[in-house]
């Protein structure tokens, strides 16, 4: 792991941070292939859409692409983490203007089981509630424990993901995904108008949809209407789609990873023609 802090190559920040106090910033988990930021014009609009909302100074663009080309020249397929803190200032809550902390780092690729995408995954349903708060809603912030606590609820390599519910018993999202649900040849995925992460998969997802003429509908959904789902799959910026082939007790049908130009598309799985949509 390399990274660096306001353009310098290091390791340390001021315990006074406010990215470490209180977890007052924001951050991207961004893919770099071969010197490609993959979704870079969604991941940096979600960006300025988190500093404007929290009152935090948007670093400039073209800054944060020579850091990351920086970081990232000469390597293949890597994870790059930007953080954006409100930076360092006094004890308490209350805050003036001051320089923002700024860190960018880079990952070693994850390697995921190849039946992840082949064969589909199984979600856990956490008991950790995601909390409503319309002022956070969407941005990618670092207040990140409901979810932190909702992935140590399960330890084993049987569940890929875990499903995260609002304190009403509405699903949310995963602990690191989006989730989308397929019903009839109609795709639906969970209003995140009072809490959740807008995440860039699923607004590509959105996007994708709405310039193909794909059915789409943003909504509350329930563990029933999970249940009664024709197809389910999570997305994030790092594994793309996974199936999904079960919940508890309910099993769902994964289609064949084969190519889509050898099967009639107007009977494949919208899941699969997604997934080829994005993957290409």
């Amino acid at each position: 792991m390399r990274s660096l802090i306001n353009g310098v190559e290091d390791w340390l920040i001021s315990v006074q941070d406010r990215g470490f106090q209180f977890g007052d910033g924001l951050f991207e988990t961004l893919v770099v292939d071969s010197g490609e930021i993959k979704n870079w014009s969604l991941h940096w609009e979600r960006l300025c859409a988190g500093c404007e909302r929290l009152f935090i100074p948007q670093p400039a663009e073209m800054l944060l692409l020579s850091e990351i080309d920086h970081l990232s020249s000469g390597i293949g397929k890597e994870i790059v983490k930007i953080i954006l803190s409100r930076g360092v200032g006094e004890r308490g809550y209350a805050f003036k203007e001051m320089d923002a902390t700024r860190v960018v780092s880079l990952h070693p690729w994850p390697e995921f089981p190849l039946e992840n995408n082949e064969k589909g995954i199984e979600l856990f349903v956490c008991q950790t509630p995601v909390a409503k708060q319309p002022a956070l809603a969407g941005i990618k912030h670092l207040n990140r424990l409901e979810n932190v606590l909702a992935r140590h609820e399960w330890q084993t390599t049987q569940y890929a993901e875990g499903i995260m519910l609002d304190t009403e018993g509405n699903v949310i999202e995963g602990t690191m995904s989006n989730l989308f649900l397929v019903k009839n040849e109609k795709l639906l995925t969970p209003d995140l108008s009072v809490c959740g992460v807008h995440g860039v998969i699923r607004q590509r997802i959105i996007d994708q949809c709405k310039s193909q003429d794909i059915s789409l509908e943003v909504t509350d959904v329930s563990l029933d209407m999970l249940k009664d789902a024709d197809e389910v799959f999570i997305c994030n910026s790092v594994i793309g789609i996974w199936p999904v082939r079960k919940i508890k007790s309910d099993e769902y049908s994964v289609a064949p990873a084969q190519e889509l130009d050898q099967v009639d598309k107007s009977s494949a799985s919208l899941t699969r023609l997604l997934q080829k949509g994005l993957l290409q």
